[in-house]
Parts: C-alpha cells; sequence; structure tokens
C-alpha cells in the first residue's frame, strides 16, 4: 500500500507545473495578519514567481498613510497568543506583544511594514486596495501610501488572478 502511495505522489509531482503566480488577499489589519502576506509574496518575488497582494476590509490599514504605523498585534481573541481573552484586553497588552513581535522581526532582518511594502513592490509585486472597502470606508487614493498600483473591483481582482494561485492570509 505505501508503495502504491508512492507511486502516486510521485506522479503527482513530475507531471505538477512550476507555480508562476500567486495572488495574496489580505484581509487583517493585525501584525499577524499582514505579515504572513508580505512573507509569503516576498518569498514569491525571490522564487521569481509572478506576486499580486489584494488588500480588503481591516487589511487596508497595512496601506494607509494614517494607520501604518500603528498596527499591532492582536490580543483580544487570538487563540495563537496562549493567554485567556481576560488577560489579553488590559491595558498595554497589544502594545507590549507589539514590541515584542518586533523585536523578533528585527533579530531576524525582517523589515516594518511600510519599508516591506516598498521593498516587494520594488520587486515587481503588484500591491491593490479593494474597490468595494474604499467605498464602504470613505476613502480615497489620497489616503493610501505611494506603493498601492490601484484601487481594483473583486472583478478586476479575478481578472489579474487568472491561472493564479489565490492564498488568504
Amino acid at each position: 500500500m505505501t508503495e502504491l502511495l508512492e507511486a502516486i505522489e510521485t506522479e503527482e509531482e513530475e507531471t505538477r507545473e512550476p507555480l508562476q503566480k500567486v495572488c495574496i488577499v489580505v484581509s487583517k489589519g493585525s501584525l499577524e495578519g499582514i505579515y504572513p502576506a508580505l512573507i509569503m509574496a516576498n518569498g514569491a518575488r525571490m522564487e521569481g514567481i509572478e506576486a499580486d497582494l489584494f488588500f480588503t476590509f481591516f487589511g487596508l490599514d497595512a496601506l494607509r498613510k494614517d494607520r501604518q504605523e500603528r498596527i499591532r498585534v492582536a490580543t483580544v481573541g487570538n487563540p495563537g497568543m496562549h493567554v485567556p481573552t481576560l488577560l489579553g484586553a488590559l491595558p498595554g497588552m497589544s502594545w507590549v506583544a507589539t514590541k515584542m513581535m518586533g523585536r523578533q522581526m528585527q533579530k531576524l532582518d525582517i523589515p516594518p511594514v511600510g519599508e516591506f511594502l516598498e521593498l516587494i513592490h520594488d520587486s515587481g509585486a503588484g500591491i491593490y486596495a479593494c474597490h468595494a472597502t474604499v467605498e464602504m470606508f470613505g476613502l480615497s487614493e489620497d489616503d493610501f501610501v505611494p506603493e498601492v498600483d490601484g484601487v481594483l473591483t473583486v472583478g478586476e481582482f479575478y481578472e489579474r488572478s487568472a491561472g493564479a494561485e489565490i492564498i488568504f492570509t
């Protein structure tokens, strides 16, 4: 049975085409919601894979001039924090968790969100805001950092995503 499974896996690997493009949807506005997308897009570009980032709902905070510097770790209702919700709700807990995470990222030479977006954009990745969310929040293109390539409707995002792997973070 094991030999059969190994033969099937080997056959699948041989017929699988190399990944050409990824489109990453970012909908969470916390550090742990934004960084995975940035790391994945950067990794794709480093491997020569085309990448687009589509920011929607609170993920737009990563692109907003007025909010980008204040992105924090979500400590309330975050099971990955491994702390009781009540403790996570204490004043200052999000700030402390954000500082701790920031130090760890600095050790790994992971840049701040703004610098990371610039790096990814300069590597050729597309950075887009969701039109419906921009309208819903009463925003305009002037509210965003210069790395934003445009505001797309969902239909336009799907057109850009043709043939790509779509990843949600």
